[in-house]
């Protein structure tokens, strides 16, 4: 055995930290506060639906390296199904018009040359003029940087960079945004195939975890709160966890994988993000038509995406703060209007279920960007991960994981040190 590792947090970053040392040879063990793994990116039987749901629709794509890479350690990449070719059909709920987007499946965007598979009434010049987001800083605003209107944006940037930063894009940091469009756009169809989790986001990207993480003799404990760290002589002594405190071996390592708040209070002083924002999801249970696309996007409607799942019908609206006091009912009702429009369906309201995640992710701006951590922090044998930190992208799931990472490296650093 290469030494121990306390990972506090069983979120993907947590997770992945985990992973990631066991198949070192690490002793690890786990610590969640909650009931259940998973975090914000989890599934759960749901009354009112009579189905099991995901906390959130979490779309990854062929380009997300790090996720698909956890994906394939705990034996799921299988799991995640998409369509064999990058295709993005959309509607304008405000006109009616349809149209793909298609991507091809070359590691170039050549698609943009190809009038018949980008945007309709859009010309190369219009493509040209995002280059300027591509190498931009992280302090400056995507609204500073390209034109925020016209055609392309609205029926593409806009619904891109919403749906990455979880910010109207203009105030969104142009740096994120564009280490968005690298990995996506400009990387051609080959890292833009849209992957869903269909069976949910715990049977592929959770469970498998723990049980890979149980079968190596890791230990993992749920409504485990560590309260307190003792720290000495610049590193990690005690995790004290209210009615128990465990010591920490001279050679050990802590990775706290929490969300800002928590950990925060671990370590007064740390700098994390402040401001959040909300997502809405909405899932219904309607068994989708035959020819309903795996995932629509939606312009001009309180809808984004629409996602056809066996027996349900699902939807995603970020940036959704003005909706967090709406009424459910109604919520439920406008939602319903627009799927029924997007969709072609008919039919009162199925059997319906909100989440509402008031703090999903942080603002993604300049300002809140600059204060995200790095992995590392003054105690030598103590690492932070999670979607918050400075992973270089917004708060995702490839974040969470390359977070995640990043963090097991820094321990297996220390252990060669």
């Amino acid at each position: 055995m290469q030494g121990t590792v306390h990972i506090i947090g069983a979120g993907i970053s947590g997770l992945s930290a985990a992973v990631k040392l066991a198949n070192s040879g690490y002793r690890v063990h786990v610590h969640e506060a909650t009931q259940q793994a998973g975090g914000r990116c989890r599934s759960y039987f749901d009354a009112a639906t009579s189905l099991t749901i995901d906390n959130g629709n979490h779309l990854l794509l062929s380009g997300n390296h790090h996720a698909l890479a956890y994906a394939r350690s705990i034996g799921t990449e299988a799991g995640l199904v998409g369509p064999k070719r990058a295709t993005f059909p959309f509607v304008d709920l405000s006109t009616g018009q349809r149209w793909q987007l298609d991507l091809g499946d070359s590691r170039l965007p050549l698609w943009v040359f190809d009038e018949a598979r980008r945007v309709p009434d859009t010309g190369l010049r219009d493509y040209l003029a995002l280059i300027p987001l591509i190498w931009a800083g992280r302090s400056k605003l995507v609204g500073d940087t390209i034109p925020c209107s016209g055609t392309l944006y609205q029926r593409l940037v806009q619904p891109l960079l919403l749906a990455a930063l979880n910010v109207d894009p203009p105030e969104g940091s142009a740096g994120l945004a564009g280490a968005v469009v690298r990995q996506t756009l400009l990387s051609g169809g080959q890292a833009c195939r849209p992957l869903i989790a269909r069976e949910g986001l715990s049977a592929v990207l959770v469970e498998p975890a723990i049980k890979l993480l149980r079968e190596k003799g890791a230990s993992i404990q749920f409504g485990h709160e560590l309260r307190e760290l003792g720290l000495s002589a610049g590193r990690v002594s005690e995790l004290r966890f209210g009615d128990d405190t465990l010591a920490v071996a001279p050679d050990d390592a802590v990775v706290v994988a929490v969300p800002p708040r928590p950990a925060s209070a671990l370590l007064p002083g740390l700098k994390t993000p402040t401001n959040f924002r909300a997502i809405v999801n909405a899932h219904f249970r309607f068994d989708p038509p035959r020819d309903m696309p795996p995932i629509l996007g939606i312009i001009g409607g309180v809808v984004e995406w629409l996602f056809a799942f066996p027996q349900r019908l699902s939807v995603t609206i970020s940036n959704a703060d003005r909706l967090v006091e709406v009424p459910r009912e109604e919520l439920a009702q406008t939602i319903w209007r627009d799927i029924c429009k997007a969709g072609g369906v008919e039919g009162e309201l199925p059997p319906w279920q909100i989440v509402r995640e008031r703090r999903a992710t942080f603002e993604a701006t300049p300002e809140q960007d600059a204060l995200r951590p790095g992995a590392s922090t003054p105690h030598k044998n103590l690492f932070l991960a999670g979607d918050w930190t400075d992973t270089g992208l917004p708060a995702t799931i490839e974040g969470s994981v390359r977070s995640g990472n990043r963090a097991g490296d820094l321990v297996l650093a220390m252990r060669r040190a």
